[in-house]
């Protein structure tokens, strides 16, 4: 009988190898001097990133945009869900005007699931791209996205604008997705990484690993991403944000994750981003390729 994710493991102590350093750097200390002088909101701050010193010290940050309220309930997340607030037609120039006072040189944007808007979002992550290029038009850009529903006219606006890289999270393995991600589909996951392909995209995807998976199952994963031509996969270790979310079930040892890079990269990867602080944006700016 498999065992449910919601059966509470014995608790386990956070390894080592999950602690972090506190950031430094001069490049650092000059964006987190004009993150608090103009009250900017980046979700490398609210969510706590572990690598947040090290990205904005490279010039990479990430933005949530479409409000901070999901329609969706995912066992992991810890965004809050419920009925979320208008989208908001400004919302893309303050976010441009962020990256430009924050002098990002690459910038990662990221959403909610807003499956209450017909657009699904798709407008105001269409008019956030444009807004960044217009004010920092040397920024290059990654696009975190959500499924849309599997509402294709909706993906196809992102598409368009053409960010550098376009990224959808396969978050999982697929035998844990109906409970990992409540609302979401494997398969459908798997489409939209295939559409942005085929639209020209280069294309991104990450999973989350303790949540019970097998290796077989990894692998299994990495070559359905491999299918749709992802160039690029990230492998971090999930950590459970609050008693309420599902329970780590294993902390993974920095050799496992050295093992799936390896594995990764021989089945076709351009590129392998693995270890137990591994987020989606973790090394952004290198993916450039």
């Amino acid at each position: 009988m498999t065992k449910s994710l919601l059966q509470e493991p014995e608790k386990a102590r956070k390894p080592k190898w999950l602690r972090v350093k506190l950031p430094t750097g001069e490049n650092y200390k000059m964006v987190r001097g004009l993150v608090d002088k103009h009250q900017l909101h980046t979700i490398c701050e609210s969510g706590n990133c572990p690598n947040m010193g090290e990205c904005w010290g490279a010039g990479t940050a990430t933005f949530m945009i479409l409000g901070n309220v999901c329609t969706r309930s995912c066992g992991f997340c810890a965004v809050s869900t419920g009925r979320p607030e208008e989208a908001d037609p400004f919302e893309p120039a303050r976010v441009a005007q962020s990256v430009k006072l924050m002098q990002v040189k690459h910038a990662v944007i990221t959403s909610v699931d807003r499956d209450d808007l017909t657009d699904g979002g798709s407008e105001i992550w269409a008019m956030t791209v444009r807004a960044i290029r217009r004010k920092s038009p040397d920024t290059t850009l990654e696009t975190l996205i959500p499924d849309f529903g599997g509402k294709w006219e909706n993906l196809q606006r992102i598409i368009e604008v053409a960010p550098e890289i376009v990224s959808h999270n396969l978050e999982t393995v697929r035998r844990l997705t109906k409970e990992v991600r409540i609302q979401a589909k494997y398969d459908r996951s798997l489409e939209v990484l295939r559409r942005l392909k085929k639209g020209g995209m280069r294309t991104k995807s990450g999973i989350m690993l303790g949540l019970g998976e097998s290796d077989e199952e990894v692998l299994e994963a990495m070559d359905d991403l491999r299918a749709v031509d992802v160039d690029i996969l990230t492998l971090g270790q999930y950590l459970q944000p609050t008693p309420k979310h599902l329970p780590v079930d294993e902390f993974i040892t920095p050799e496992k994750f050295e093992y799936f890079k390896e594995m990764g990269m021989k089945k076709g990867f351009r590129y392998v981003e693995s270890g137990p602080l591994v987020r989606s944006s973790y090394h952004a700016e290198k993916h450039l390729f």
